[in-house]
């Protein structure tokens, strides 16, 4: 029978801070979070949010009375809370099962072309792209699903694509028990393609490569793989 393992990320990437005391406002992979960021509820942090919205709105001339627009701000306060930010708070980390390796196999798992919406945490604009993960296991296994939701919850922030990235491989070296992880981030930022120099072709690439992965050949093999077709007929 293969044995379970739960891994919390709320009490994991996010904690890691946790461990190097007072310092961890310096570490490059912990979001920059105040202590204090979790004692409003999110019913509270809609509110405040709210009338935020509503003066920035207002600031900018709009008509807040209109029928079209004076929904507006309680629906980007929620929006900001429940599900572009949503990431933020540990409560809502997946729950990282993993499994005991029955099956012995012993190479490369690649997820790739995982569906990535996150927010430039610069210009709070869409950052749209795909990830591709990968691990080798020293044992335990997780369901495929999870590596989709884990990304997905890195994502839901206010985000640097090179910290989402370096997130993700901790997460799962974390849950794995293992440094042979591997993620690569290809992605638009709305930031550069819809203001400012407005290049509409460019894209971002971030990679992180753990433990086997650091080696030339693995590292190929997981590149190899990305690049594989997937367009299948029914």
């Amino acid at each position: 029978m293969c044995k379970e393992k739960t891994t919390d990320l709320g009490n994991g990437i996010d904690d890691f801070a946790d461990h190097i005391g007072d310092a961890h406002r310096g570490n490059p992979i912990s979001q920059p979070l105040r202590d204090d960021a979790f004692e409003k509820t999110d019913d509270e942090k809609i509110a405040i949010i709210q009338e935020h919205v509503a003066a920035i709105l207002d600031t900018l001339g709009l008509d807040l009375t209109d029928d079209s627009i004076k929904g507006t701000p309680k629906r980007v306060a929620k929006m900001y809370v429940r599900e572009i930010f949503g990431g933020l708070h540990p409560d809502r980390a997946p729950g990282m099962s993993t499994f005991e390796n029955k099956y012995d196999y012993g190479e490369m798992l690649v997820e790739k072309n995982i569906v990535v919406y996150s927010t430039c945490e610069h210009h709070l604009l869409p950052i749209v792209g795909r990830a591709h993960v990968a691990y080798i296991s020293k044992g335990a296994v997780i369901g495929l699903s999870k590596m989709n939701r884990i990304v997905d919850y890195y994502a839901r922030r206010p985000q640097v694509q090179e910290r989402m990235t370096r997130q993700v491989v901790r997460a799962l070296q974390e849950a794995l028990g293992t440094d042979d992880v591997a993620c690569v981030i290809d992605a638009k930022h709305l930031c550069v393609n819809s203001r400012g120099i407005r290049d509409i072709e460019s894209s971002t690439v971030t990679a992180e490569f753990g433990g086997a992965f650091k080696n030339e050949d693995k590292r190929q093999e997981f590149l190899s793989y990305i690049n594989l077709s997937t367009t299948f007929n029914a």
